[in-house]
C-alpha cells in the first residue's frame, strides 16, 4: 500500500471481514464516489466469485469499475475455466464439483482411474495444501484407494468453507528441483510468476524467496500468445521447468490477488510498471 501511494496511486482500504460477512454498504462507506467512470484496481486477499460480484456491484454504484469483471476474474479465478486455453502446456487435470464428492466417492474413483498408477495432485478450483504435501496434497499412485481416500478427506475437512467449487486431480509431472521448502519440505522448483495487464507483460516475477534463481530465463513467446487468449485484463500465469527442460503452466490467477513477492524493489517495481501500463492506455 505505502509503495503504492509513494508513487502516485490513490488507495483506499476496505475492511475484508465485512464484505466476506457481506456487509457491502459498511465494505465502501469511506470510499467516495467519482464523478465520472473510472477503472480501479483491487489489491487483496482471494475473493469467491459471490463475493468480488458485489463489491464490483457496490463499487460501480460509485462510478468506480474494477479492472477485471466479475466474468473476468472467474475466466482465470476458476481453474476449469482456464483449462482450455493452457491444455496443451499444463499437466493432465480432471475435476469434480464438491457436491459430487460429498455424495459419493465413487465420482472420484471414476475421475481418479484415468490416470492409471500415475502420481497425482490434487487441489480445489483455486489453491492446493501444497505446503501438507504428503497429507492434502500428493497421491504417489492415482488407483491407490486407500490413499486416494486419505489425502481427499484431510484436504476437503481442512479446507473447510475456504473449498473452492470442487476438486481438480492432476498428473504429477516433477519439475527440476533445487531445494526443499525449509518449513513444509515440499520441493522447490525453478518457478516464475508472468503478470500480465491489458494482456501485455507487466512483470517476470520469481516465485520462491526461499532460493537463489540463476540468470536463465525462460523463453515467453507462448506464453504471451496465450495471455492474450484470456478474456481477461489483469491476469497471472505461474510456469515452472520440469525435468526435461520444459516449461509448463502451472497456475493461472486474476491479477488482482496474485500475490507479490516481500522484497520491496520488485514491489516498487510491480507498481512502476503498472502505472505505465494505465498511462498507456
Amino acid at each position: 500500500m505505502n509503495t503504492a501511494k509513494s508513487l502516485g496511486f490513490k488507495v483506499d482500504l476496505i475492511q475484508l471481514e465485512d464484505l466476506l460477512n457481506q456487509k457491502i454498504q459498511q465494505v465502501l462507506r469511506l470510499i467516495e464516489p467519482s464523478h465520472t467512470l473510472e477503472t480501479v484496481i483491487y489489491r487483496g486477499w482471494m475473493l469467491s466469485p459471490e463475493n468480488y460480484e458485489k463489491l464490483y456491484q457496490g463499487l460501480l454504484k460509485k462510478n468506480l469499475k474494477l479492472v477485471n469483471s466479475p466474468m473476468h476474474y472467474t475466466a482465470c479465478h476458476y481453474f476449469p475455466n482456464s483449462y482450455h486455453i493452457i491444455e496443451d502446456y499444463t499437466p493432465k487435470s480432471k475435476w469434480i464439483d464438491i457436491e459430487a464428492v460429498h455424495q459419493d466417492y465413487n465420482t472420484i474413483y471414476e475421475v481418479v482411474a484415468e490416470f492409471h498408477y500415475q502420481p497425482i495432485l490434487i487441489k480445489d478450483y483455486v489453491k492446493s495444501r501444497k505446503h501438507e504435501w504428503e497429507d492434502a496434497c500428493y497421491i504417489p499412485d492415482a488407483s491407490d484407494k486407500k490413499q486416494l481416500d486419505f489425502v481427499v478427506k484431510n484436504f476437503v475437512e481442512r479446507q473447510g468453507q475456504d473449498l473452492n467449487g470442487g476438486i481438480v486431480f492432476r498428473e504429477f509431472i516433477p519439475l527440476e528441483k533445487i531445494a526443499d521448502h525449509p518449513k513444509s519440505g515440499v520441493p522447490l522448483s525453478r518457478e516464475y510468476r508472468l503478470i500480465f495487464f491489458n494482456r501485455q507483460l507487466l512483470q517476470v516475477l520469481d516465485y520462491w524467496e526461499e532460493i537463489t534463481y540463476d540468470n536463465e530465463q525462460p523463453n515467453l513467446d507462448a506464453f504471451i500468445t496465450l495471455a492474450s487468449q484470456f478474456n481477461s485484463n489483469f491476469i497471472s500465469i505461474d510456469i515452472g521447468k520440469n525435468v526435461d527442460d520444459r516449461w509448463l503452466i502451472i497456475e493461472v490467477g486474476d491479477g488482482q490477488v496474485s500475490g507479490l513477492p516481500e522484497n520491496a524493489v520488485e514491489v516498487e517495481r510491480f507498481y512502476k510498471s503498472l502505472k505505465l501500463k494505465i498511462f498507456e492506455q
